[in-house]
């Protein structure tokens, strides 16, 4: 599973280890080792259960509640979603976690020029309400809940899921959706952002400050160290990074007059799980940690269940390889353990033919049973956080801890973390630390089974179904929304967004007026025309 330097001598013994966050590790541990990083029971570890949560969010563990398994799904139409979706939750799957395509997550209708080629191809294609009420139909939305992976548009598609919900006789109290959200990392880390820094975070606020008096069982906002790890962070600055994009908009919605008390509970996290198994570990528990003692030291947050890092630590994306892709069955059974001994609370996996292609049935289903076996088989549930004692878990949670500190104070030191992605500083260091990881692929210092070491040269290594695009899909999207487009009230649309465009300008939180565009059937290109013409576009800030 490692992402970590091996230094051997020439008989092939380790002589040196050194992982990605700049930790050396020791050939063995002692009670030493504990007292040199200051370890102390009480304020660094603690009972189960309890402040400050290293060990678990709960006291029984996965023993009181197995962690919830939410696979990425969604490609295509909503119908092909739909049944995706459904065959999922009949073979066990608790949670939703739906991928849209590109168009949709910027902000463009299927039909637009500028979504030619992508429409449906890297996910589910959403023109408008009458999307949703396919993809979620029969779709228990009480006791499901949904992640949505969007960004930019994230407030459209809160909007939205709260209305497909009205419509199914659910009462917007009893929903849980969970929007990815975090445009901060989108500008770090991925590319999917429309507006300038300043109005994005807005849009961010908006959504949170509405969630809170609206939407009770929802999550606003899941902060999404994940990409950032997957473009060059170490684990460390994922947790750095994740940390302060996350005081960045609690700033924005304590500005509004809220206390952090009153909404900081709804914050969740997508954490990756790629890399050294023991390094994972080490910052998942570290995370936990340091999260509960900024929210009560800096933010006076007393509650202890709104202390809690809660949300989904999986993925690992990055570990996989197009090489002998059936090494990535086996290292997402490594990755899912990793989440386990972690203490997530919610794990999803990449499936094994991810480097290739969405994921079939075939595929999709493994990466859900892996979760299953680990969860039924191998004995996770047995007892909570069985790694705690361990010398070497113990002093490396304190020394990550260590380095996510020392990573934190110099975004803080630069202005903060909204500085530090308007003008391309975190961006810079993430590019640079990525093309020296590529150069350590390719060298050999860092190791990966079947791209640069056992390496099978035979023709024919691939045995992945690939997902053909489909034309036809396309098709049928753009025709349901030209005839959206001619039966819908357009009267109300223009209202609706009328209203929408007055209300930003004026500075109102957008969610109510997305309510009631949605209802309207305006589609997401409208509403979000809106925003581009209030907003603007963003432009990155060169970072070479």
């Amino acid at each position: 599973m490692g992402v970590a330097k091996y230094v051997k001598d020439k008989q092939d013994a380790i002589k040196e280890v050194i992982y990605q966050s700049g930790i050396r590790v020791k050939s063995a541990y002692t009670p030493q080792d504990l007292e040199e990083v200051g370890f102390d029971y009480a304020a660094d570890l603690g009972d189960p259960g309890q402040y400050p949560f290293t060990r678990s969010l709960h006291p029984q563990g996965y023993r009181s509640r197995a962690w919830t398994t939410r696979q990425y799904t969604g490609f295509g139409t909503p119908e092909e979603t739909n049944k995706r979706f459904k065959l999922m939750i009949s073979h066990g799957q608790t949670g939703l976690n739906v991928a849209f395509d590109l168009p949709t997550q910027m902000g463009y209708d299927s039909d637009d020029a500028k979504a030619l080629g992508e429409v449906g191809r890297v996910g589910m294609a959403v023109d408008s309400l009458r999307d949703f009420e396919i993809a979620f139909q029969d779709i228990p939305l009480d006791r499901i809940g949904s992640g949505l992976t969007i960004n930019a548009v994230a407030t459209i598609m809160l909007a939205m899921y709260q209305v497909v919900a009205e419509k199914f006789g659910y009462p917007k109290a009893k929903i849980s959706a969970t929007p990815q959200n975090d445009i901060l990392k989108e500008m770090i880390g991925r590319g999917a952002w429309i507006f300038p820094v300043e109005h994005a975070v807005r849009l961010v606020g908006d959504s949170i400050e509405y969630a809170v008096k609206e939407l009770p069982r929802c999550n606003p906002v899941s902060i999404c160290g994940y990409h950032i790890r997957e473009s060059g962070a170490n684990p460390a600055q994922e947790i750095a990074c994740a940390f302060e994009i996350a005081k960045a908009y609690m700033e924005n919605v304590i500005a509004r007059g809220m206390p952090a008390e009153d909404f900081v509970g709804r914050f969740s996290f997508n954490l990756n799980v790629f890399g050294n198994l023991w390094e994972q570990i080490a910052k998942f528990r570290a995370a936990r940690k340091m999260w509960a003692k900024m929210l009560k030291e800096e933010y006076g947050v007393q509650d202890k269940k709104k202390l809690f890092l809660r949300g989904l630590f999986g993925g690992g994306g990055s570990g996989l390889t197009k090489e002998q892709p059936e090494n990535n069955i086996v290292r997402g059974a490594f990755y899912a353990l990793g989440a386990a001994l972690s203490g997530a609370q919610t794990t999803a996996l990449c499936s094994f033919d991810e480097a290739y292609t969405i994921p079939t049935p075939r595929a999709a289903l493994l990466s859900l049973r892996t979760l299953e076996l680990i969860m039924e088989e191998v004995g996770l549930r047995d007892t909570v956080d069985p790694l705690a004692g361990s010398y070497f878990i113990e002093t490396l949670t304190k020394q990550m801890e260590t380095r996510i500190q020392a990573d934190m104070k110099q975004i803080q030191e630069i202005g903060g973390m909204v500085h530090a992605v308007a003008t391309g500083f975190i961006q810079r260091k993430v590019s640079q630390q990525a093309y020296e990881y590529e150069k350590g692929l390719q060298t050999g210092a860092y190791v990966k089974v079947g791209v640069n070491k056992y390496r099978d040269t035979s023709e024919d290594q691939t045995d992945v179904e690939l997902h053909e695009y489909n034309e036809q899909w396309v098709e049928q999207q753009i025709a349901r929304l030209q005839e959206l487009r001619r039966t819908r009230d357009n009267r109300a649309v223009a209202r609706t967004l009328q209203d929408l465009e007055q209300g930003t300008r004026a500075g109102q939180n957008v969610m109510p007026l997305l309510v009631d565009c949605c209802r309207a059937y305006a589609t997401v290109g409208e509403m979000a025309g809106v925003l581009r013409n209030i907003f603007g576009e963003w432009h990155e800030p060169s970072i070479f």
